[in-house]
């Protein structure tokens, strides 16, 4: 028996596409080839971001050199109309209204020009950028009331341990009661809230960020990813670490006030701990905010009860 011959037939061309009819069917063939590239093709990755990171701390730095500016004119105009009997800027540097009022200008000012430039890189508002959420601090309260009290306690056991200095330039201000009751609100309103915004809101999150960074291209591991509100997550260690570089400079800045003193020094160290370890543990920065008013509130609530509502000035 003869087998016929085989030839061989060329690969014919694909046809044409014509709109109207239905699109040529694959083989299994193609299909198992088309699989296989497939397979070979890597997924696209994602690096989250994470903010606020060390370049939108570098930005916040000239939002609140404007903010100084601001303050400075204001201070000249205050000062070329001779407010509150001030001739001269050697006058203004110990006048408690030109004190507070310039601190205000700059906190106020570099605070609206953030609500304004850091939602257009964040794509997100700046309160929600800075994980505010002021309904967890309200949940809390109760807690950080707590933590507040303890931060005092602690203030109290410092002073007989380590006290400080007994006439600390803090101490000129108070020289009539109009100046300490002027302390009092701003310390419990203003100060609280941007120095929280600042140390806690920017540097604390960045220096975190910054820390697992360095990490991840020394380990070659992934970046953690965001959590379900976008957020970043960070290491244990990144928080330390950040935690303790971010308490150094807030004592430091206070340092002036109480004299350089070794005592005043360490207690705003540790509670700078505090209030990050509050701002990392509930992940939010009200709850850090209200935890610092709490304190300030009762400190200046002792000191107003023994000196009789501030009158008995001499009795601090």
């Amino acid at each position: 028996m003869i087998e016929p011959e085989f030839t061989p037939q060329e690969p014919q061309p694909p046809l044409p596409f014509v709109p109207g009819q239905p699109l040529p069917q694959t083989t299994p063939a193609e299909e198992e080839t088309t699989e296989l590239f497939q397979s070979w093709e890597q997924p696209e990755i994602s690096v989250p971001k994470r903010i606020p990171h060390l370049g939108h701390l570098c930005l916040l730095v000239p939002l609140g050199a404007i903010g100084f500016t601001c303050s400075a004119l204001l201070l000249l105009l205050a000062l070329h109309f001779k407010l509150f009997g001030v001739a001269n800027e050697a006058q203004a540097a110990g006048e408690i209204h030109y004190m507070l009022g310039s601190e205000a200008v700059i906190y106020l000012v570099t605070l609206g020009l953030s609500l304004i430039i850091f939602p257009m890189f964040w794509n997100k508002s700046f309160f929600a950028g800075i994980q505010w959420r002021g309904v967890t601090a309200l949940r809390l309260r109760g807690r950080l009331l707590a933590t507040a009290l303890g931060c005092v306690v602690l203030a109290t056991l410092d002073e007989v341990l380590l006290p400080g200095p007994a006439n600390a330039p803090i101490d000129e201000v108070f020289r009539t009661p109009g100046a300490a009751w002027l302390m009092f609100g701003f310390g419990v309103t203003l100060a609280p809230l941007f120095e929280e915004i600042f140390f806690r809101g920017f540097l604390l999150p960045a220096l975190a960020t910054a820390c697992d960074w360095v990490s991840e291209r020394i380990t070659g591991e992934r970046p953690r990813p965001l959590d379900e509100n976008g957020d970043p997550q960070w290491s244990i260690s990144a928080m330390v670490i950040a935690s303790i570089a971010t308490s150094l400079p807030f004592a430091l800045m206070h340092a002036e006030q109480t004299g350089k003193s070794l005592g005043p020094f360490l207690l705003l160290a540790v509670v700078s701990l505090v209030l990050c370890a509050v701002r990392l543990k509930t992940r939010s920065l009200a709850a850090s905010t209200l935890v610092h008013a709490f304190y300030n509130f009762l400190l200046f609530s002792i000191m107003m009860l023994g000196t009789g509502g501030f009158r008995n000035l001499q009795n601090m």
